[in-house]
């Protein structure tokens, strides 16, 4: 993390991590995807991932992450979207669509889950 970094707050990284996802993130996964996440205010609060098409969160901003509620990975072979569970582990189910697939994820987060806190797992 940058001295700049340290200064932000963890609400400001969140925020301008999802405003690159739904500007010029496209090349790193479909804006529809980051638009039905963002439209989630409990989605919303987390720090948003990418890798590979899959769309996950974190409880924290920094890394190693602190992986919380699911994954949604692009359409299936059977046009439906996969929802894993924590760090790919588990699926939770299998979503018509992006809707549904961030309303399991929501659904997985635990109880007591809020705003992303600053740093990374183990260190918040």
């Amino acid at each position: 993390m940058t001295d700049d970094a340290d200064t932000r707050s963890a609400a400001e990284i969140v925020a301008g991590e999802w405003r690159f996802l739904l500007g010029a993130g496209h090349d790193l996964i479909d804006t529809e995807t980051v638009r039905a996440a963002h439209a989630l205010p409990r989605l919303r609060q987390l720090f948003p991932l990418v890798s590979h098409g899959v769309m996950y969160f974190s409880g924290c901003t920094g890394m190693p992450a602190a992986h919380v509620g699911g994954q949604v990975h692009p359409r299936g072979a059977d046009g439906r979207y996969r929802v894993a569970g924590p760090k790919g582990v588990g699926t939770l189910g299998r979503a018509e669509t992006l809707d549904e697939a961030f309303a399991l994820v929501v659904g997985n987060l635990p109880e007591e889950c809020g705003p992303a806190a600053l740093g990374g797992a183990g260190r918040v």
